[in-house]
Formats: C-alpha cells, sequence, structure tokens
C-alpha cells in the first residue's frame, strides 16, 4: 500500500454489456453474423459451464508456472479445450507470447542463482457473472514451486495466491469463448504474473525537515553480513516471522484487510502487524501524524499501513537503522520497493527465512510466502529498494 487515501470504500468494476460490438483481446469488432448462420439465444451458464470455465483457469495458470519451471515440458493445457469453452484466437496468441516472457523470466532467475524443479497450481471459482453474452469469473490461483538443489537450510518451497477476472465471450453459436484476463490484486507481484506492479500517485514530497528519506540499498549479493540476534533482545524477530508466515494467507480477523481496496493494498498493513508481533508497540495519536503508530480492528495510523509513512515513523522513530545492501537484511527487517523510481515506495515485505546470504521475502498483495530476494531482483531489477534493519 503507497500513501492511504482518506476513503477506503472498495472500488468496484462496472461491468458494461457490449451491444454492438465485442471486444476481444482489447479489439473491438463487429459481430459477423453471416446470412443463414445459425444464431442461439443468449446461452446460459449452468454449473458443468461453471466448472469448464475453472477447468481452463487452471489450465492457463498451470502453463504459466510450468514455464517458470526448468526443463518442464512445453505441452500446452489449454491446447485440449476446443469444444464450447476455450481460448479465443486473441487470447490465444496472448498466452503464447505470456510463456515467452516467463520463460525469459525464469532464465534471468537462474542466472541469478535459482531454479525451480517442480510447480504445481491449483484454481478454485469464486463467483460468476452473466450479462447477455458476456460472462466475469473470479479465480483464486493457489501455485507452489519447489526450489531446485534445496539441500542444506534452504526453504524447500515458495508459493503464492492469485486473483483473476476472467472474461468469456459466447459467439453465434454459443460457444465460450477466454477473451481477457485481470489481476484483481493490487500487488501484481506474483511471480508469474505479466501484470505491472502497481503504481499510486507520489507521495507528499519530503520537507526536508519532518519526513526523512530512506537511503536506496544496493542490490548487489554477497556483501559484508550485518548479522542481528534473533530472540533475547528488545524485539523477538523469531515472532515476528512466525506471524506473517502464519497469516500470509488466512488474513488475520483482528486487523481489516486492504487488499483490493482503491486506496492501495495490504502489504504495509500486514508488515505493521509481524512487527507489532515480535514487540513493536503503539505510539497513539493523530491517525495523520506519521509520528505515531498504532493499528487495531476500528482504526489504523497512516504509518501503520501506508508505504511511506511507515518509512517516515520507522526512521524517525529509531526503530529502524538502513541497510546498505538488501542482502544484509536479516529475519524480521524490512524491505521495500520503488517500482517506477519516482521517489514514493510502492511495496513492503518482511523478511522471514534466510539461508546462504539470501533473504527470502513474504508479503501480501499478491500473497506470498518465502520468495528469495533474488527472484525479487530478477523479476524487477529496474526498481529502487530499501532495506530496513527493525
Amino acid at each position: 500500500m503507497k500513501s492511504r487515501k482518506l476513503s477506503r470504500k472498495r472500488s468496484r468494476t462496472v461491468i458494461v454489456a457490449a451491444t454492438a460490438a465485442s471486444v476481444f483481446g482489447g479489439v473491438a469488432f463487429a459481430a459477423n453474423w453471416s446470412a443463414g448462420a445459425a444464431v442461439v439465444d443468449d446461452p446460459t451458464v449452468n454449473a458443468a459451464t461453471k466448472a469448464t470455465f475453472q477447468k481452463l483457469a487452471d489450465a492457463v495458470f498451470t502453463d504459466r508456472t510450468q514455464a517458470l519451471v526448468q526443463g518442464a515440458s512445453k505441452k500446452q493445457q489449454t491446447s485440449h479445450f476446443s469444444g464450447d469453452v476455450r481460448l479465443s484466437s486473441t487470447q490465444s496468441r496472448d498466452e503464447d507470447s505470456a510463456l515467452t516472457q516467463l520463460r525469459g523470466r525464469q532464465s534471468r532467475i537462474a542466472k541469478a542463482g535459482e531454479t525451480y524443479s517442480a510447480g504445481s497450481t491449483k484454481v478454485t471459482l469464486d463467483a460468476t457473472r452473466v450479462t447477455g453474452r458476456t460472462a466475469k469469473a473470479d479465480v483464486t490461483e493457489t501455485t507452489t514451486l519447489s526450489y531446485a538443489k534445496a539441500t542444506g537450510k534452504e526453504p524447500k518451497t515458495t508459493s503464492f495466491q492469485a486473483h483473476h477476472e476472467l472474461t468469456f465471450k459466447a459467439d453465434q453459436q454459443g460457444t465460450w469463448q477466454l477473451t481477457t484476463i485481470e489481476d484483481t490484486d493490487n500487488g501484481g507481484l506474483a511471480v508469474n504474473t505479466l501484470s505491472k506492479p502497481s503504481v499510486k500517485a507520489p507521495a507528499t514530497p519530503d520537507d526536508g525537515n519532518t519526513t526523512p528519506d530512506a537511503p536506496r540499498a544496493a542490490i548487489t549479493p554477497n556483501p559484508t553480513p550485518v548479522p542481528k540476534t534473533l530472540t533475547g533482545g528488545t524485539y523477538d524477530y523469531k515472532a515476528m516471522a512466525a506471524y506473517a508466515e502464519k497469516y500470509v494467507y488466512n488474513y488475520n480477523p483482528d486487523y481489516p484487510n486492504y487488499n483490493g481496496h482503491a486506496d492501495g493494498g495490504d502489504c504495509t498493513n500486514f508488515v505493521s502487524q509481524s512487527l507489532k508481533a515480535g514487540g513493536w508497540k503503539h505510539v497513539p495519536g493523530y491517525v495523520y501524524d506519521y509520528t505515531k503508530w498504532f493499528g487495531t480492528a476500528d482504526i489504523q495510523s497512516d504509518s501503520f499501513v501506508g508505504v511511506n509513512e511507515w518509512s517516515w515513523f520507522a526512521q524517525n522513530s529509531k526503530r529502524t537503522k538502513p541497510l546498505a545492501n538488501v542482502y544484509q537484511a536479516e529475519v524480521g527487517d524490512v524491505i521495500q520497493m520503488d517500482f517506477d523510481r519516482d521517489g514514493a515506495k510502492d511495496h513492503t515485505m518482511i523478511v522471514t527465512y534466510k539461508a546462504n546470504g539470501v533473504p527470502y521475502v513474504t508479503y501480501h498483495s499478491n500473497n506470498t510466502y518465502r520468495r528469495s530476494l533474488a527472484s525479487i531482483i530478477a523479476s524487477y531489477p529496474n526498481a529502487y529498494y530499501y532495506a530496513y534493519r527493525t
């Protein structure tokens, strides 16, 4: 979450049924009703149709996951769909392009020293909305990737959840064609996503006095280590990591969930909760005062839920110290990203594991468990990074 807006109302997509034209893959074209062609009434979406929507979505995201697995077969699961529910020709080309891009990402991640030996994806159908000859399907993707060469202390897997909206349009014969896929999480940070990460409007400019800027951190591997004691001090860093990994998918009902909200996402809210679980104490006061920090089910300060406001509080309160290199981060430390280098930070993550000099981060929006920093940097090499010793 970037900088919180005053309104927290969830934004909702307005669905407009096209009348004279349909939109396939973003290109509008008039329906070609040839003389004498069999035209069915607006088709219904029954339980069997919904099940096939789910199966096609599962095939799409399984193909994307397998593109990241070293040595995986290039045979596409979506090629089996040619009946009443299938990919449109435009979406089929888009998926071919997507798989090419993801194989390129897999190559970059491998150059960073990381490969995936296996991957599994499961898609559930959450809701279906039908308007005339258009159907919208909301799905949740849950994907697990196995780290190759995990023979020592490295974690065995990384995993994530992502939410998508799929649009199907029925042709004149009543065949449902998948025409568009939209990621509906705020983050856009799943390892197999192709959408750009969420970037909001710039935060309030630094006035040079009261809103301290955090120094950028280098992203070169193998820097001089900066060790820390994980327990027995002021804060319990293992408790921070345990909290984050417990609630990465099942959100703690004691706090609001900002994922999908117009004001940015749940990433910083989630990290603040984890820090609080490890001993960070509330600093009560005015909600918009970044020198205060507090969060409950009923009220949260901007510094508790906003990316930039959290950074300002963390530095001003002296609860954190900047690290010169992101690879120096240890369990319980925080890493932030500025995707478009505009000076306003866009995303917050917490380190929940470290092995062989590589931090593994857990975060919300998209909900992700133990993704290596090497994978993050290989996927977003042009972002600015910030590292905080907590």
